[in-house]
């Protein structure tokens, strides 16, 4: 059985000539848990966002017996459980440990990986063998045991949707035999084959953690630029040609609905919290009509049963499905019955928030509450609620900013690292959903 680190754990020793950095990474995992206002916080690495029915089962088993029940989805398609106790984190390691979802202890947190969740089920490449490939190779890596909690890979599928997210490392299928390779937000990338993707994903943050070395750079953007600039080029000389190719400013999430005629359902979260009932019905949905993309029989030798459920980092669900039109309408109109998004049209689409009081001791208001009682019409822009100046899970691009203050709730138009001049209202809900929905206009 595993044992959980306390959250005073030290940072992890010198591994594959990349020194501990000062201070440690307090970024939460399964092994080492947070410790919130509501409890112990675990978050789940699931790369790609991809669960069989079987292990969202076990999620769902260890939300119930050691936390709040709920699962909260992440920005990077992780799974959260929280109000946990601090005692049980050895018995939670080994429920993960037995579901697949533990492959490795020292590289858990490493395995930030996320991929365009409709990849190879609308006409677009697959990403499942280099997603698989990817993770073995992390978890295989002494190097990697060391990347910060923070470090991301992304897969993308060629749409530009997870290449807009801004990660650390990017591959993005070109289709046939080519692949790019970008490194954090450079204009440039760098043409591969795409069978030595996954391997070269790899290398680009191995490389990353000798230039980091000493730096106490958690990610390619926190580098000094020199650094950066050299990296970027060190990377690419081992690499194909490179040409420019501005990373998309904003990312394009599945829309909720049918996506490619059937071959997907798209469901979306209000506020990324799925309760007992909404996880058990989408993974009912999966189990009973989806398709599983990474095998090709109903029933695996450990026996894992078929259909897949595909987290995404806008904290949705994509469901393989593999029946027709008639069953789609049924499973959709039962999943909104349950308070899941389904359609593009309904207003919680693109509203977020972080936790926020009183489950986060830095938040200065329950912003979930007014999130929600600020509902109005669809708007053309997200809107991100945040408790306090971190803005945890803040979505990428274009988007609008609502900021909890002491002064009330600062509202800006956010157009990646552009800002518009904010305009703060002050403890008046009315006045406040109304400039929200304005900015979102």
């Amino acid at each position: 059985m595993l044992a959980a680190m306390p959250d005073s754990a030290p940072s992890p020793l010198s591994v594959g000539g990349v020194p501990s950095r000062a201070g440690g990474d307090a970024c939460p995992g399964t092994l080492r848990l947070h410790r919130a206002d509501d409890g112990a916080l675990a978050r789940v690495r699931i790369p790609g966002g991809v669960l069989d029915p079987g292990q969202a089962d076990a999620l769902l088993a260890a939300a119930e017996r050691f936390g709040d029940g709920d699962l909260h989805l992440t920005s990077r398609g992780n799974v959260q459980l929280r109000g946990l106790g601090t005692e049980c984190g050895g018995a939670l390691a080994a429920l993960l440990t037995d579901a697949g979802l533990l492959p490795s202890a020292a590289h858990e947190r490493a395995r930030n990986i996320v991929a365009s969740p409709s990849a190879g089920l609308d006409g677009s490449p697959s990403l499942t063998a280099w997603l698989r490939e990817l993770d073995r190779l992390v978890c295989g890596s002494p190097a990697a045991a060391a990347l910060s909690g923070r470090f991301l890979f992304a897969l993308d599928d060629g749409r530009g949707d997870v290449d807009a997210l801004g990660a650390d490392v990017t591959v993005i299928a070109e289709g046939g035999s080519a692949a790019l390779l970008r490194i954090g937000a450079a204009d440039e990338v760098f043409r591969i084959p795409a069978a030595e993707a996954p391997r070269a994903a790899l290398r680009g943050a191995e490389a990353f953690l000798r230039a980091a070395s000493g730096s106490g750079a958690w990610r390619v953007k926190d580098l000094p630029d020199a650094v950066r600039v050299e990296l970027v080029r060190a990377i690419g000389s081992a690499a194909g040609p490179a040409e420019r190719r501005p990373r998309p400013r904003t990312a394009t999430p599945p829309a909720p609905g049918p996506l490619g005629s059937t071959a997907a359902l798209g469901i979306d979260v209000p506020l990324g919290r799925l309760t007992p009932a909404q996880w058990r019905l989408l993974t009912d949905t999966a189990r009973r009509y989806g398709t599983d993309t990474a095998r090709s029989d109903d029933t695996d030798s450990a026996g894992h049963s078929g259909g897949e459920l595909r987290l995404t980092p806008w904290r949705g669900v994509v469901i393989p499905f593999g029946a027709g039109e008639a069953e789609a309408a049924d499973a959709l109109r039962t999943l909104s019955e349950s308070g899941l998004i389904t359609a593009p049209d309904s207003p919680w689409t693109g509203v977020g928030a972080c936790i926020g009081h009183p489950g986060c001791a830095k938040s200065l208001s329950d912003v979930r509450a007014e999130a929600g009682a600020a509902v109005g019409a669809p708007g053309r822009l997200p809107v991100y609620w945040s408790g306090c100046e971190r803005r945890c899970g803040h979505p990428h691009g274009e988007w609008i900013d609502v900021v909890a203050t002491p002064d009330g709730h600062r509202i800006s138009h956010v157009r990646g690292e552009r800002r518009d001049a904010p305009t703060t209202v002050r403890n008046d809900p009315a006045r406040l959903a109304a400039a929200v929905a304005g900015a979102r206009a």
